[in-house]
């Protein structure tokens, strides 16, 4: 076939539009997005095609064929082994192939198109008391095309296998053409010649693969076998992509129990944890899970130890799961150990589990200085190495010695059970040293786990992280039946060349290489990556949590957009996947004027949700403004940008005639023109201006003296358009014996002007605000609105990163339950008795954090959860003309649905005033800050 080309094709793309009914794509946005997985790997596609159906599907195979164009299926992208990246012509099955077309609890089956993400068959199958057994960390995002195509396993295989194991047939489609093959256990279809290619090699195929649970290196033509079936659709489970097309599958489904536990105990480092696992075997756990301290950000809930085993238990009901876990417990010989049954807590401890993929990619620096992983990073590679659960131990210890022996630092973690080992190192593959290290370091790697009897690939396939060193393992004999085996299936060559047989080398393709060698200026900070925007961007690893679509009951954030839209562009990964292609420049070449990405960035709301929901903390919401910097620069802005960026002048200025200019904006049609010129929603009220301000309140007021000062910041959206709420808050402290005091002048933690990428104003205003507070500095600062506090947090110390005053106003920096607790722990709040319901501002729950405020709550008798997620008002995005509808969906994905269902004379909490804006502008309902509740209940 002839050499793929990254470059747009015209005359391919206009025969697949005219062929196919789904969408056909080829502009640099298209082409971005998909350029990476999960993996250290990069390969640029010339079209992506978004199929309907089987018949687009095979149309697709048939026009590619025709112009010599490979093509690559793709599902979720979270392929940790570069295998999901590809030339030629992408398939994205996310878009309209996700069907569950049948479901069948009799027979315990369901049968799906490639493009289902996992949790919802899941979802769909757990009414009958059934689920789909295997379940990677990525779940909530993964499709069951991708993991037919690695055979995924996840935590429960020890109980219910691999994702070969757990299917009955496929439906494929063949680059070669043809009519439509279904295949698996009985049934007929193959490709010609299939039957003479094993019948030749018998010998082979019976000896040369060895017995492993997680053995999922190389083709699975141990399952051609006449003993075994033949089974051809699990000789197709992990190809990975590259002998055919699935369509269909028929999968298996298992029943759940009715009850879990979760014995949690704890070792002395992971050798011993690993060591423990096979003894635990023989009791019939769920999951055998394994991970050490490193990457555990926060030890809550953990029993004493350094590494731990997650071992879970089913049972019929609650006492039986329990007792199952027990029975492990006392069998275990740990450190320590605990049984956990409560759903909420056994959900908090696997989330720790899962994130690991992420946390990994962020190691500790290495001491000496040896380590060569760029301020902290790691990756994968090594991902997930496989041996006899019975050989872990020993093989652990002598990994511990390899990375040693290379200079090299990580962590491993994984299936202990099944002896597989998922490992982020600190390969340098930035610089041309680095990458030869790394593929020294890979060739002893592989010899290593051979010695040890194991796989290269336990769980996420070998695509070109390893396929080269497949001889290794197999030898040269069965290597080159995996080859004639790809010739069979794809005579052409055509499905994802350079992956498993015929691979390309380890260390071609990589990522990194096209990025800039030298930092790119940027304004603010980045402490974190060592002032590299690079560096930042490259954060993104593809593990894709920002791309789950379900609301999770817990507090996270991320990634609100994506949810609104379904759309990878509006995900968290896909904006740094654009951001990584306009620092590379080849597929967006106009760098920082890119309308590709100010596109895709134009639906982030900035909710900093991704700072801390994300394994590796990218920061979206810093990046975004640093683009709107750079990317207007010298040029006229949008009118959004001065009238919403600019708000707090606009308010100062406005706030003397605040009763005439409330009521002009009542007359609709001046209020039309208004929105119309500060480019404002036109579903969108104007908000009304306080008659006095807050700071007039407090000017005119007699303040009493009730013992030590504390400052109480007074932020533009409290002093201007809701004083009742810093009123309120002068009471709640007065109460627990301190005398709120102002700064002598007015001043702005810079919010609206850094929202809107206006790097230079905002840090004149707080360089200025820094000026003012003068002696203030010193003391706790009690700030109500939670993005005025998370903008003096984290955004005032990155834009002056050489202003020490900066960094002391972020320390000092309070919410009113943080500062109650911490400074006036004596105080005791007024007993409301009642449930609440509301929104915890997504910049609290992302960089405040909001435990204070939960253990103000329930001292205060206010009973029920306030809800994750974001408002989707944002600040300034929800009143920004064409964010009407995402704004809207946003509220929609929990905070409306929670308020809708409250019980009469339910309390409803929002601290932040875009919140409390939004809650009236969609239900008509007053929200009211956590400080107006607590005042209304303390005595006259």
């Amino acid at each position: 076939m002839p050499a793929p080309h990254a470059h747009p094709h015209p005359d391919l793309v206009r025969a697949l539009a005219r062929a196919v009914r789904g969408e056909v794509e080829s502009d640099a946005t298209a082409r971005a997005l998909v350029t990476m997985d999960a993996s250290n790997y990069r390969r640029v596609p010339s079209a992506v095609v978004a199929p309907r159906d089987a018949d687009d599907v095979a149309e697709t195979l048939r026009v590619c064929r025709e112009h010599g164009m490979p093509v690559v299926a793709r599902g979720g992208g979270t392929s940790i082994a570069g295998q999901a990246t590809g030339t030629g012509v992408v398939l994205d099955f996310t878009r309209h192939m996700r069907r569950i077309t049948a479901l069948d609890p009799a027979s315990r089956t369901a049968v799906v198109e490639p493009g289902v993400v996992l949790d919802e068959l899941r979802a769909a199958a757990a009414p009958h008391g059934l689920t789909f057994g295997p379940d990677p960390s990525t779940h909530s995002r993964c499709t069951l095309g991708g993991m037919i195509g690695n055979n995924s396993c996840g935590a429960h295989s020890v109980a219910w296998g691999t994702t070969a194991d757990n299917v009955r047939s496929l439906r494929v489609l063949r680059y070669a053409g043809g009519p439509a093959l279904h295949v698996g256990p009985g049934l007929p279809d193959a490709p010609p010649g299939l039957r003479e290619f094993t019948g030749a090699d018998l010998a082979l195929l019976r000896t040369g693969f060895p017995d492993l649970p997680r053995r999922i290196s190389g083709y699975a033509l141990d399952a051609l076998l006449p003993e075994r079936g033949p089974d051809h659709a699990r000789a197709l489970c992990g190809s990975e992509g590259t002998l055919a097309v699935v369509t269909e599958a028929t999968v298996r489904l298992v029943a759940t129990p009715a009850a879990r536990a979760l014995a949690v105990l704890g070792y002395a480092d992971e050798s011993a944890a690993a060591e423990a696992a096979p003894g635990l075997l023989p009791y019939a756990p769920l999951t055998v899970e394994g991970m050490a301290a490193d990457l555990v950000r926060e030890p809550a809930g953990l029993p004493r130890g350094a590494a731990w085993l997650f071992v879970e238990t089913g049972g019929a009901t609650p006492a039986e799961a329990r007792a199952h876990a027990t029975r492990i417990l006392r069998a275990a010989d740990a450190l320590d150990a605990s049984v956990v049954t409560d759903p909420a807590g056994m959900r908090a401890l696997w989330r720790i589990r899962e994130d690991a993929a992420g946390t990994a990619t962020r190691v500790p620096g290495t001491p000496d200085g040896s380590g060569a992983g760029r301020g902290g990073e790691a990756w994968p590679g090594w991902e997930d190495c496989a041996v006899p659960p019975a050989r872990l131990g020993p093989y652990l210890r002598d990994f511990r010695s390899l990375l040693a022996e290379h200079g090299l630092h990580g962590t491993p973690y994984g299936h202990f059970g099944d002896g597989c080992i998922h490992v982020r190192i600190d390969f340098d593959l930035l610089t041309d040293q680095g990458v030869a290290r790394f593929r020294r370091f890979s060739e002893d790697q592989a010899a290593l786990v051979v010695a040890h009897g194991g796989s290269l690939s336990g769980e996420h396939g070998d695509g070109q992280a390893r396929a080269e060193l497949l001889p290794r393992m197999y030898g040269d004999d069965m290597v080159r039946l995996f080859t004639r085996f790809k010739d069979l299936w794809d005579p052409d060559g055509g499905l994802n060349p350079g992956i498993l047989a015929r691979p390309a080398r380890l260390d071609e393709n990589l990522r990194f290489a096209v990025l800039p060698r030298r930092p790119v200026d940027v304004t603010f900070g980045y402490p974190q990556d060592g002032g590299d925007f690079s560096a930042a961007v490259r954060r993104c690893v593809g593990v894709a949590k920002c791309r789950t679509k379900e609301a999770s009951t817990g507090p996270d954030v991320m990634c609100p957009s994506f949810r609104a839209t379904g759309e990878e562009a509006h995900s968290t990964r896909g904006r740094a996947r654009l951001l990584h292609e306009m620092l590379a420049g080849e597929v967006i070449t106009d760098g920082w004027r890119s309308t590709e990405v100010r596109d895709a960035l134009d639906l982030c709301l900035s909710c900093k949700g991704c700072r801390t929901d994300c394994p590796v903390g990218v920061d979206m919401a810093t990046y975004k403004a640093e683009f709107l910097h750079r990317h207007y620069r010298g040029r006229l802005r949008p009118a959004a940008h001065y009238a919403m960026g600019g708000l707090p002048r606009w308010l100062r200025a406005a706030a003397p005639f605040a009763r005439g200019l409330n009521a002009l904006a009542r007359i609709a049609p001046l209020a039309a023109l208004v929105k119309r010129l500060g480019g404002i929603a036109p579903q969108r009220s104007l908000p009304a201006l306080a008659r006095q301000t807050f700071r007039g309140w407090m000017r005119a007021r007699r303040t009493p003296v009730a013992g030590p000062a504390v400052t109480l910041w007074p932020d533009t959206f409290t002093d201007h358009l809701s004083p009742e709420a810093g009123r309120a808050a002068v009471r709640v402290l007065e109460s627990a014996g301190r005398t709120p005091v102002l700064p002598d002048r007015a001043v702005c933690c810079g919010l609206t002007y850094v929202s809107t990428g206006r790097l230079d104003a905002a840090r004149a205003v707080m360089r200025r605000t820094l000026d003012r507070m003068g002696p203030l500095l010193d003391d706790p600062v009690v700030v109500l609105e939670p993005s005025c506090a998370a903008t003096l947090r984290t955004d005032l110390p990155e834009l002056l990163p050489d202003d020490p005053r900066a960094a002391e106003l972020a320390s000092s920096v309070k919410t009113l339950a943080q500062y109650l607790e911490e400074y006036a722990p004596e105080w005791s709040p007024p007993v409301l008795d009642r449930p609440v319901v509301g929104q915890t501002h997504c910049h609290q729950h992302a960089v405040l954090g909001d435990a204070a405020e939960r253990r103000l709550r329930e001292r205060a008798g206010l009973t029920g959860e306030l809800s994750g997620g974001c408002c989707g008002l944002a600040g300034n995005f929800g009143f920004e003309k064409g964010h009407w509808d995402v704004s809207v969906a946003c509220a929609e994905d929990r905070l409306l649905p929670a308020v809708r269902s409250a019980e009469p004379g339910t309390e409803l909490l929002a601290d932040g005033f875009s919140c409390r804006t939004q809650l009236d502008q969609l239900t008509g309902r007053r929200a009211r800050h956590l400080a107006e509740v607590l005042a209304e209940g303390l005595d006259p």
